[in-house]
């Protein structure tokens, strides 16, 4: 990124200056589509994030009188705009409820479905305690029945293995703060042809081409990127990609499971803790959601972080339909996360915290 602003700080898309800077955009965007197996580079689309891919995903797709599927494990960055959405323009939406564990069965998906169903949403991984939702499934169910299919890979872009087409999926919304190892303030979504034919723009302005219409481009991606990228952060994107195609995806799964199956070995000798979820690394992804008897969870995340210097995350993570489900609401969670960064001795530094804590 340091680099980027050294030597291409120029805006792409945009005169001679921006060549540089629209190569790293074009790099990305290659990058992404091969990494979540997408058809089409033209098919990807940068946004600030992933919610803000999701809005324009839903806010683009949905009209009057439609009916959107979401699951109760959704995260608000769905939940939210569907709400805005039922409340301005009338569309009807469903939950399709999980059990206690996290776990959607597609039969409770393929219930709710009406002849005027548009839209199936739901996320591919839990980021409350990390369960692995069957997005396959529900992607051959949406298919079958001609339904718009959006997953939420925020939890598993870069740590799982995607192929949108085989799953599938409609519209793929990602970031790159996560397991795709970027900076914050970028992400984005991988579209099925479809669509992005169907996808209205909710965002028009400039895009460095067919700058003598006042109508957006019709074509992808200036149809849904309006207005200068950021491009460092891209930059930083496209850097974490390829350290991340270095040390392998698959490898990097296999070591998120091997630091979950220890902390639940170790953590069983922590007295009054209990984990909420499958707590199973190979349905989940490397996220734990616990609580620990008698500990409040912002007291228990304060003190795990001013004492030993574990970041950790407490209540409810911007996900009260998932906590619900799972039967920790209103009080929340702590939620601890396992990544490629990780090593054994950070699940020892944690369980010792954990049973100093426990102690009193």
């Amino acid at each position: 990124m340091e680099r980027f602003l050294r030597e291409a700080p120029g805006s792409p898309g945009r005169g001679f200056g921006g060549i540089s800077a629209s190569r790293v955009v074009f790099e990305a965007r290659r990058e992404i589509s091969s990494l979540l197996r997408c058809p089409s580079e033209d098919l990807v689309c940068f946004h600030m994030n992933v919610t803000q891919a999701i809005n324009v995903a839903l806010w683009g797709l949905l009209r009057e009188g439609d009916h959107a599927i979401v699951s109760s494990m959704d995260h608000n960055a769905v939940v939210r705009p569907l709400s805005e959405i039922r409340r301005r323009m009338g569309v009807e939406v469903e939950v399709a409820r999980a059990d206690p564990l996290g776990r959607l069965d597609p039969r409770a998906v393929e219930a709710l479905i009406r002849p005027n169903t548009r839209l199936i949403a739901c996320l591919h991984a839990s980021n409350v305690c990390g369960t692995i939702l069957p997005a396959a499934e529900i992607g051959e169910i949406a298919r079958r029945r001609g339904i718009f299919f959006l997953l939420d890979c925020a939890q598993t872009a870069g740590v799982l293995e995607l192929d949108m087409e085989g799953m599938g999926v409609d519209v793929l919304a990602f970031t790159g703060h996560k397991g795709l190892l970027g900076p914050q303030g970028v992400g984005g979504m991988a579209l099925s042809p479809r669509a992005a034919e169907e996808m209205r723009p909710t965002i028009c302005g400039g895009t460095g081409s067919r700058s003598e219409s006042e109508e957006q481009p019709d074509f992808m991606p200036d149809k849904l990127e309006a207005g200068t990228p950021n491009a460092v952060g891209l930059a930083g994107l496209l850097a974490g990609i390829e350290h991340l195609k270095l040390m392998g995806i698959s490898r990097v799964r296999e070591h998120e499971k091997r630091l979950y199956a220890l902390f639940l070995e170790r953590a069983r000798s922590v007295k009054g803790l209990r984990l909420h979820g499958l707590a199973d690394p190979e349905l989940c992804v490397g996220v734990v959601s616990l609580s620990l008897e008698g500990i409040d969870p912002g007291e228990l995340e304060l003190r795990l972080q001013e004492e030993f210097g574990i970041h950790t995350r407490s209540g409810l993570h911007c996900a009260p339909l998932a906590h619900r489900t799972i039967g920790t609401f209103p009080r929340g969670t702590l939620r601890v996360s396992f990544g490629p960064f990780n090593g054994e001795e950070d699940i020892d530094v944690l369980v010792e915290a954990l049973s100093w804590i426990s102690r009193g």
